[in-house]
């Protein structure tokens, strides 16, 4: 009996010390699996210490010789958000080259498209980005620039400056510029003001190259509908001009000739003593008629002494002008008015040759004769002006417009 509840004893106690010794065991065996944990976890912490010292002992220098644009791997504990790493090499590409759009149409005043247009996309600040010209149909379009602050500006030829007010543009925005609209340039008209006697002077200097066939004088033909007016001075210069041109003193020659051989004013008698006395006669004739109706009187009744070409219309029409203008003529106003000039200077010079012609011819039937022979010959010698243009060398103009 005491030897069965001894070996019971001793099998509960063998029991429990098989319990207590697994239980150890396992103890152990937990213990040693925490220290592992624990020695890799020292490890670590050793590792991690270790690299933050060398991070802190490399310069500076040597990690911004890393290449560009390289992602760097960043550790966040757990339970912490992701933070946002650096971008890649084509994100900053993008936000460098803009990702916004600018556009628009250049129209005129009517709507229609002006193409060729210089377009600027201009800064907030005024310096200039970018230029394009505009296309066929007027449109423009400046696309991948940084948002900002931008102005238009538009120029075309024929058209004024345009300018638009400033517009912002975001980030992956397409901006239309509108009411683009380009005005008609104002057109700037320079003119001269010349005082009308140095116009006049160079008419003149024109006229007097003026020749029939490019010999006979031809200096009182107009071929400019409205020229200047000549002063007082101008009638007398041209005048002496025309009167004492060697072509006419070779006329003058030719028509003493002609006298002498009818016998016209026999009181000067023949030989050379008449025919001198004839040309003297011819030459006094000529010289004050030309004075008297292209200066003398034109200067005090400021008439304009000179014919002016018709060049247009019928044959009928040219021929009524030409005979008209011996008896109307141009103020120095432009306003149409009897020739007393003529009137009257053909009357003078004819009383002024009861003083040199024979005793027997003189009286008023020599004035008026004279005063005929000088109104007929004005009329032919219109005449011959209004239908010689083309004989006629130098004649600028081409008459009424």
């Amino acid at each position: 009996m005491e030897t069965k509840l001894l070996s019971r004893f001793l099998e509960a106690k063998n029991t429990d010390l098989h319990s207590l010794v697994w239980l150890n065991l396992r103890a152990l065996a937990s213990s040693l699996h925490w220290q592992g944990a624990l020695r890799r976890a020292w490890c670590s912490r050793a590792v991690l210490a270790s690299a933050s010292l060398l991070l802190c002992l490399v310069p500076a220098s040597a990690l911004a010789q890393q290449p560009a644009g390289r992602e760097t791997s960043s550790h966040s504990l757990p339970g912490e958000p992701p933070k946002p790493g650096p971008k890649s090499s084509a994100q900053q590409s993008l936000f460098a080259e803009g990702s916004a759009n600018v556009a628009g149409t250049v129209l005129d005043v009517s709507g229609a498209a002006v193409p060729g247009a210089e377009v600027s996309l201009m800064h907030g600040d005024g310096t200039q980005l970018h230029t394009m010209v505009s296309e066929a149909n007027g449109e423009f379009s400046f696309t991948k620039i940084p948002p900002g602050s931008y102005l238009v500006m538009v120029s075309a030829k024929g058209f004024a400056p345009f300018t638009s007010p400033e517009f912002d543009v975001r980030e992956q925005q397409t901006y239309e510029v509108l009411n683009v609209s380009l005005s008609v340039a104002t057109a700037n008209t320079e003119v001269m003001v010349r005082p009308t006697d140095l116009i006049a002077a160079e008419e003149i200097k024109a006229e007097e190259k003026q020749r029939l066939i490019g010999v006979i004088p031809n200096f009182y033909t107009s071929y400019i509908h409205d020229a200047a007016p000549l002063t007082a001075k101008q009638k007398f210069s041209l005048a002496t001009r025309g009167t004492f041109d060697p072509v006419a003193l070779i006329g003058v020659g030719i028509a003493a000739g002609m006298g002498q051989a009818t016998n016209a004013f026999a009181g000067y008698g023949q030989g050379a003593a008449g025919y001198s006395k004839r040309y003297a006669a011819r030459f006094v004739d000529g010289r004050s008629s030309d004075f008297m109706t292209h200066a003398v009187f034109p200067a005090l009744l400021h008439q304009d002494p000179r014919y002016y070409y018709q060049g247009s219309g019928s044959v009928k029409s040219r021929l009524l002008h030409a005979v008209s203008s011996a008896f109307l003529t141009r103020n120095d106003n432009g306003h149409r008015a009897p020739n007393y000039s003529y009137l009257l200077g053909d009357i003078s010079a004819g009383a002024l040759s009861n003083l040199y012609y024979p005793q027997a011819n003189r009286g008023p039937n020599l004035v008026f004769t004279n005063a005929a022979i000088g109104l007929a010959g004005r009329i032919g010698g219109n005449i011959l002006r209004e239908f010689s243009k083309r004989l006629t060398t130098s004649g600028p103009g081409d008459g009424r417009q």
